[in-house]
Protein backbone atom coordinates (compact mmCIF):
# COMPACT_ATOMS: atom_id res chain seq x y z
CA UNK A 1 0.00 0.00 0.00
CA UNK A 2 1.20 3.31 -1.34
CA UNK A 3 2.38 5.84 1.79
CA UNK A 4 1.61 8.59 -0.83
CA UNK A 5 -1.68 10.04 -1.73
CA UNK A 6 -2.38 11.50 -5.37
CA UNK A 7 -5.70 12.28 -4.28
CA UNK A 8 -9.24 10.92 -5.42
CA UNK A 9 -10.06 11.56 -9.14
CA UNK A 10 -13.96 11.72 -10.65
CA UNK A 11 -14.10 8.31 -11.09
CA UNK A 12 -13.01 7.23 -7.70
CA UNK A 13 -15.88 9.36 -6.08
CA UNK A 14 -19.65 7.86 -5.35
CA UNK A 15 -22.80 9.17 -4.04
CA UNK A 16 -23.12 8.53 -0.63
CA UNK A 17 -19.98 8.75 0.24
CA UNK A 18 -18.68 9.78 3.58
CA UNK A 19 -15.34 11.32 3.88
CA UNK A 20 -13.42 12.86 7.03
CA UNK A 21 -10.93 15.00 6.78
CA UNK A 22 -7.34 16.21 7.78
CA UNK A 23 -6.56 18.27 9.58
CA UNK A 24 -8.33 19.73 12.80
CA UNK A 25 -7.63 23.38 12.69
CA UNK A 26 -6.78 25.55 16.09
CA UNK A 27 -7.27 29.59 14.82
CA UNK A 28 -5.41 31.99 16.52
CA UNK A 29 -5.41 35.56 17.02
CA UNK A 30 -2.33 35.27 14.69
CA UNK A 31 -4.17 33.91 11.74
CA UNK A 32 -7.04 36.66 12.52
CA UNK A 33 -4.08 39.20 11.98
CA UNK A 34 -2.65 37.79 8.45
CA UNK A 35 -6.07 37.25 7.22
CA UNK A 36 -6.04 41.18 7.54
CA UNK A 37 -3.04 42.01 6.42
CA UNK A 38 -4.26 39.66 3.41
CA UNK A 39 -7.29 41.08 2.56
CA UNK A 40 -7.60 44.59 4.82
CA UNK A 41 -10.69 43.85 5.79
CA UNK A 42 -12.52 46.69 8.38
CA UNK A 43 -15.81 45.64 10.18
CA UNK A 44 -15.38 46.63 13.72
CA UNK A 45 -16.75 43.62 14.96
CA UNK A 46 -14.46 41.35 13.66
CA UNK A 47 -12.09 44.18 14.41
CA UNK A 48 -12.46 45.25 17.85
CA UNK A 49 -12.78 42.97 20.90
CA UNK A 50 -13.97 45.98 23.02
CA UNK A 51 -16.58 46.80 20.32
CA UNK A 52 -17.97 43.65 20.25
CA UNK A 53 -18.08 42.74 23.64
CA UNK A 54 -20.31 46.52 23.96
CA UNK A 55 -22.54 45.23 21.55
CA UNK A 56 -22.82 41.51 23.32
CA UNK A 57 -20.80 39.63 21.93
CA UNK A 58 -18.54 37.89 24.54
CA UNK A 59 -15.21 38.69 22.10
CA UNK A 60 -14.65 40.06 18.52
CA UNK A 61 -15.49 37.09 16.54
CA UNK A 62 -13.41 35.48 13.41
CA UNK A 63 -14.08 36.75 10.12
CA UNK A 64 -16.98 34.70 8.55
CA UNK A 65 -14.93 33.81 5.69
CA UNK A 66 -11.50 32.84 7.58
CA UNK A 67 -13.88 30.29 8.72
CA UNK A 68 -15.16 29.64 5.29
CA UNK A 69 -11.86 29.13 3.96
CA UNK A 70 -10.54 27.37 7.13
CA UNK A 71 -13.20 24.62 6.16
CA UNK A 72 -13.20 24.66 2.50
CA UNK A 73 -9.20 23.64 2.84
CA UNK A 74 -9.72 20.94 4.71
CA UNK A 75 -11.92 19.19 1.92
CA UNK A 76 -9.55 20.08 -0.84
CA UNK A 77 -6.67 17.25 -0.47
CA UNK A 78 -10.16 14.68 -0.43
CA UNK A 79 -12.56 16.67 -2.81
CA UNK A 80 -10.89 18.89 -5.38
CA UNK A 81 -7.04 18.70 -5.25
CA UNK A 82 -7.31 17.08 -8.81
CA UNK A 83 -9.64 19.82 -9.55
CA UNK A 84 -9.97 21.60 -12.84
CA UNK A 85 -11.58 24.58 -11.47
CA UNK A 86 -14.14 25.02 -8.42
CA UNK A 87 -17.68 26.03 -9.87
CA UNK A 88 -20.11 27.28 -7.04
CA UNK A 89 -21.73 27.34 -4.01
CA UNK A 90 -25.29 26.89 -2.89
CA UNK A 91 -26.86 26.52 0.65
CA UNK A 92 -24.23 27.89 3.24
CA UNK A 93 -24.72 28.56 6.36
CA UNK A 94 -22.80 30.13 9.35
CA UNK A 95 -24.47 28.84 12.72
CA UNK A 96 -22.22 28.98 15.13
CA UNK A 97 -19.58 32.03 15.65
CA UNK A 98 -15.85 31.07 15.88
CA UNK A 99 -13.70 32.74 18.33
CA UNK A 100 -9.66 32.59 18.13
CA UNK A 101 -9.22 29.46 20.43
CA UNK A 102 -11.83 27.21 18.52
CA UNK A 103 -10.43 24.47 16.42
CA UNK A 104 -12.25 23.50 13.38
CA UNK A 105 -12.65 19.99 11.74
CA UNK A 106 -14.50 19.12 8.51
CA UNK A 107 -16.80 16.35 6.99
CA UNK A 108 -18.17 15.82 3.45
CA UNK A 109 -20.83 14.01 1.89
CA UNK A 110 -20.74 13.06 -1.77
CA UNK A 111 -24.43 13.97 -3.28
CA UNK A 112 -23.70 14.29 -6.55
CA UNK A 113 -21.77 12.95 -9.78
CA UNK A 114 -22.11 14.47 -13.34
CA UNK A 115 -19.38 13.04 -16.05
CA UNK A 116 -18.76 15.73 -18.83
CA UNK A 117 -19.18 15.02 -22.35
CA UNK A 118 -15.43 15.20 -22.96
CA UNK A 119 -14.82 12.28 -20.47
CA UNK A 120 -11.71 13.85 -19.34
CA UNK A 121 -13.51 15.71 -16.34
CA UNK A 122 -16.63 15.62 -14.44
CA UNK A 123 -18.87 17.25 -11.87
CA UNK A 124 -18.68 16.10 -7.99
CA UNK A 125 -21.06 17.74 -5.50
CA UNK A 126 -19.64 17.89 -2.16
CA UNK A 127 -22.09 19.14 1.24
CA UNK A 128 -19.39 19.98 3.34
CA UNK A 129 -19.96 20.27 7.19
CA UNK A 130 -17.42 22.43 9.57
CA UNK A 131 -17.30 21.23 13.32
CA UNK A 132 -15.84 22.79 16.18
CA UNK A 133 -13.62 20.98 18.88
CA UNK A 134 -17.13 20.73 21.08
CA UNK A 135 -18.77 18.95 18.21
CA UNK A 136 -21.29 21.74 17.75
CA UNK A 137 -22.14 22.60 13.76
CA UNK A 138 -20.33 25.56 12.63
CA UNK A 139 -20.49 25.48 8.84
CA UNK A 140 -22.54 23.77 6.60
CA UNK A 141 -22.95 24.18 2.54
CA UNK A 142 -22.81 22.61 -1.31
CA UNK A 143 -20.09 23.21 -3.78
CA UNK A 144 -19.86 21.63 -7.15
CA UNK A 145 -16.21 21.05 -8.07
CA UNK A 146 -14.85 19.80 -12.03
CA UNK A 147 -12.36 17.45 -10.89
CA UNK A 148 -10.00 15.41 -13.88
CA UNK A 149 -10.23 11.65 -14.89
CA UNK A 150 -7.79 9.60 -13.98
CA UNK A 151 -8.35 7.68 -16.95
CA UNK A 152 -10.73 9.21 -19.71
CA UNK A 153 -11.86 5.19 -20.61
CA UNK A 154 -12.53 4.83 -17.37
CA UNK A 155 -16.42 3.94 -16.34
CA UNK A 156 -17.88 6.90 -14.85
CA UNK A 157 -20.72 6.03 -11.64
CA UNK A 158 -24.18 6.11 -12.11
CA UNK A 159 -25.24 10.15 -13.06
CA UNK A 160 -27.14 12.20 -10.61
CA UNK A 161 -27.50 15.84 -10.12
CA UNK A 162 -28.80 17.23 -7.01
CA UNK A 163 -31.66 19.43 -6.47
CA UNK A 164 -30.21 22.74 -5.14
CA UNK A 165 -32.32 26.13 -3.17
CA UNK A 166 -31.74 28.71 -5.04
CA UNK A 167 -31.72 30.73 -2.06
CA UNK A 168 -31.88 30.65 1.57
CA UNK A 169 -34.80 31.63 3.74
CA UNK A 170 -35.23 34.48 6.42
CA UNK A 171 -36.01 31.90 8.87
CA UNK A 172 -32.98 30.12 8.31
CA UNK A 173 -30.69 32.98 9.46
CA UNK A 174 -29.04 34.95 12.74
CA UNK A 175 -27.82 31.53 15.01
CA UNK A 176 -24.37 32.98 14.53
CA UNK A 177 -25.36 35.76 15.75
CA UNK A 178 -26.37 36.84 19.54
CA UNK A 179 -28.76 39.30 20.42
CA UNK A 180 -27.14 42.98 20.05
CA UNK A 181 -27.68 46.04 21.57
CA UNK A 182 -28.72 48.26 18.98
CA UNK A 183 -28.57 51.64 21.49
CA UNK A 184 -25.22 50.66 21.91
CA UNK A 185 -23.96 49.98 18.38
CA UNK A 186 -21.70 53.09 17.42
CA UNK A 187 -22.22 54.05 13.91
CA UNK A 188 -19.10 56.45 14.02
CA UNK A 189 -16.53 53.96 15.48
CA UNK A 190 -18.38 51.17 12.68
CA UNK A 191 -17.83 53.80 9.81
CA UNK A 192 -21.38 54.29 8.84
CA UNK A 193 -24.21 56.16 10.05
CA UNK A 194 -26.50 53.63 7.89
CA UNK A 195 -28.59 50.92 9.01
CA UNK A 196 -31.29 48.41 7.89
CA UNK A 197 -33.66 51.05 7.28
CA UNK A 198 -31.20 52.85 5.05
CA UNK A 199 -31.30 49.98 2.33
CA UNK A 200 -33.44 49.68 -0.02
CA UNK A 201 -34.01 46.69 -2.47
CA UNK A 202 -32.87 47.60 -6.14
CA UNK A 203 -30.17 49.80 -4.85
CA UNK A 204 -26.45 49.67 -6.22
CA UNK A 205 -23.33 50.29 -4.48
CA UNK A 206 -20.09 51.29 -6.62
CA UNK A 207 -17.46 50.47 -3.68
CA UNK A 208 -15.20 52.34 -5.66
CA UNK A 209 -11.94 50.96 -3.98
CA UNK A 210 -9.60 48.49 -6.16
CA UNK A 211 -7.13 46.24 -5.04
CA UNK A 212 -4.60 44.23 -6.96
CA UNK A 213 -3.19 40.86 -6.40
CA UNK A 214 0.41 40.00 -5.72
CA UNK A 215 2.11 36.56 -7.06
CA UNK A 216 3.10 35.92 -2.91
CA UNK A 217 0.15 37.38 -1.11
CA UNK A 218 -2.42 35.09 -3.02
CA UNK A 219 -0.01 32.22 -1.98
CA UNK A 220 0.42 33.07 1.41
CA UNK A 221 -3.94 33.10 1.53
CA UNK A 222 -4.15 30.34 -0.05
CA UNK A 223 -1.29 28.12 2.64
CA UNK A 224 -2.94 30.16 5.47
CA UNK A 225 -6.38 28.07 5.02
CA UNK A 226 -3.68 24.92 4.53
CA UNK A 227 -5.34 24.25 0.73
CA UNK A 228 -3.18 22.31 -0.99
CA UNK A 229 -4.76 22.71 -4.51
CA UNK A 230 -2.14 22.24 -7.39
CA UNK A 231 -3.43 24.99 -9.93
CA UNK A 232 -2.56 28.15 -6.90
CA UNK A 233 1.66 27.31 -6.61
CA UNK A 234 3.34 24.83 -8.95
CA UNK A 235 4.47 27.09 -11.27
CA UNK A 236 6.58 24.17 -12.86
CA UNK A 237 3.34 22.44 -14.14
CA UNK A 238 1.10 25.14 -14.30
CA UNK A 239 3.49 26.77 -16.64
CA UNK A 240 2.72 24.11 -19.31
CA UNK A 241 -1.10 24.26 -19.10
CA UNK A 242 -4.11 26.02 -19.93
CA UNK A 243 -3.27 29.60 -18.97
CA UNK A 244 0.81 29.18 -18.78
CA UNK A 245 0.68 30.38 -14.83
CA UNK A 246 -0.91 29.77 -11.10
CA UNK A 247 -4.45 30.67 -10.79
CA UNK A 248 -5.26 32.54 -7.82
CA UNK A 249 -7.53 30.39 -5.72
CA UNK A 250 -11.70 31.70 -6.20
CA UNK A 251 -11.84 32.29 -2.28
CA UNK A 252 -9.36 34.86 -2.30
CA UNK A 253 -11.73 36.82 -4.71
CA UNK A 254 -14.44 36.47 -2.48
CA UNK A 255 -12.34 38.04 0.44
CA UNK A 256 -11.06 40.81 -1.34
CA UNK A 257 -14.15 41.26 -2.52
CA UNK A 258 -16.01 41.38 1.03
CA UNK A 259 -13.03 43.70 2.63
CA UNK A 260 -13.87 46.38 -0.90
CA UNK A 261 -17.40 46.36 0.07
CA UNK A 262 -17.12 47.98 3.86
CA UNK A 263 -17.37 51.20 1.67
CA UNK A 264 -20.98 50.97 1.68
CA UNK A 265 -21.59 48.48 3.72
CA UNK A 266 -19.56 48.97 6.47
CA UNK A 267 -22.39 47.82 9.48
CA UNK A 268 -23.47 44.70 7.36
CA UNK A 269 -20.95 43.19 9.59
CA UNK A 270 -21.56 39.29 9.86
CA UNK A 271 -22.45 37.09 6.59
CA UNK A 272 -24.97 35.21 7.76
CA UNK A 273 -25.28 32.76 4.63
CA UNK A 274 -24.29 32.54 0.60
CA UNK A 275 -27.11 31.69 -1.29
CA UNK A 276 -24.76 31.17 -4.31
CA UNK A 277 -21.82 31.57 -6.21
CA UNK A 278 -19.99 31.45 -9.10
CA UNK A 279 -16.23 31.83 -10.04
CA UNK A 280 -16.84 33.44 -13.92
CA UNK A 281 -13.80 33.80 -15.21
CA UNK A 282 -10.40 33.31 -13.41
CA UNK A 283 -8.27 36.05 -11.77
CA UNK A 284 -4.32 36.18 -11.92
CA UNK A 285 -1.61 38.02 -10.16
CA UNK A 286 -1.13 41.22 -11.36
CA UNK A 287 -4.99 42.18 -11.62
CA UNK A 288 -6.91 44.54 -9.95
CA UNK A 289 -10.00 43.08 -7.90
CA UNK A 290 -12.91 46.20 -7.87
CA UNK A 291 -16.32 45.52 -6.99
CA UNK A 292 -20.24 46.52 -6.50
CA UNK A 293 -23.14 45.66 -4.95
CA UNK A 294 -26.86 45.53 -5.44
CA UNK A 295 -29.49 45.06 -2.39
CA UNK A 296 -32.00 42.59 -4.09
CA UNK A 297 -33.78 41.69 -0.73
CA UNK A 298 -34.26 43.13 2.90
CA UNK A 299 -35.80 41.47 5.66
CA UNK A 300 -36.20 41.62 9.18
CA UNK A 301 -34.86 38.55 11.47
CA UNK A 302 -38.42 36.30 12.80
CA UNK A 303 -38.53 37.13 16.69
CA UNK A 304 -35.89 39.61 16.50
CA UNK A 305 -35.82 43.52 16.39
CA UNK A 306 -32.18 44.20 17.15
CA UNK A 307 -30.98 42.83 13.44
CA UNK A 308 -32.11 42.69 10.04
CA UNK A 309 -31.22 40.96 6.65
CA UNK A 310 -29.62 42.23 3.38
CA UNK A 311 -29.54 39.80 0.44
CA UNK A 312 -26.63 41.30 -1.65
CA UNK A 313 -25.19 40.08 -4.94
CA UNK A 314 -21.58 41.35 -5.08
CA UNK A 315 -20.08 41.45 -8.58
CA UNK A 316 -16.47 41.66 -8.55
CA UNK A 317 -14.34 42.44 -11.82
CA UNK A 318 -10.58 42.19 -12.89
CA UNK A 319 -9.32 45.40 -13.99
CA UNK A 320 -12.11 47.64 -14.17
CA UNK A 321 -13.74 50.13 -11.75
CA UNK A 322 -17.15 49.46 -11.04
CA UNK A 323 -19.14 53.01 -11.34
CA UNK A 324 -21.03 51.42 -14.70
CA UNK A 325 -22.38 48.23 -12.45
CA UNK A 326 -20.85 46.02 -15.09
CA UNK A 327 -22.43 42.46 -15.23
CA UNK A 328 -23.50 41.21 -18.77
CA UNK A 329 -22.66 41.80 -21.84
CA UNK A 330 -25.70 40.78 -24.21
CA UNK A 331 -26.12 37.38 -23.24
CA UNK A 332 -23.08 36.64 -21.41
CA UNK A 333 -20.61 38.43 -18.75
CA UNK A 334 -19.18 41.06 -19.33
CA UNK A 335 -15.32 39.86 -19.94
CA UNK A 336 -14.42 42.30 -16.64
CA UNK A 337 -16.70 40.27 -14.21
CA UNK A 338 -14.75 37.19 -11.94
CA UNK A 339 -17.22 36.88 -9.58
CA UNK A 340 -21.32 36.63 -9.19
CA UNK A 341 -21.92 36.37 -4.82
CA UNK A 342 -25.69 36.08 -3.81
CA UNK A 343 -25.71 36.58 0.35
CA UNK A 344 -26.91 37.38 2.77
CA UNK A 345 -25.73 39.86 5.61
CA UNK A 346 -26.60 40.92 8.87
CA UNK A 347 -26.91 44.53 9.75
CA UNK A 348 -28.17 46.42 12.79
CA UNK A 349 -31.87 47.99 12.75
Amino acid sequence: MSKISSGRFFEDFRVGDIIRHATPRTLTAGDAALYTALYGSRFAVQSSGAFARTIGYPDAPLDDFLVFHVVFGKTVPDISINAVANLGYAGCRFLVPVYAGDTLSAVSEVIGLKENSNRQTGVVYVRSQGFNQRGDLVLDYVRWVMVRKRDAAAASPPEHVPTLPRALHVEALGDACPEIHTDRYDGVLAGSPHRFENYAVGEKIDHVDGMTVEEAEHQLATRLYQNTAKVHFNQYTEGQGRFGRRLIYGGHVISLARALSFNGLANAFHVAAINGGRHVAPLFAGQTVFCWSEIIDKAPLEGRDDMGALRIRTIATKDRPCGAYPLMAGEAYDPAVILDLDYWALIPR
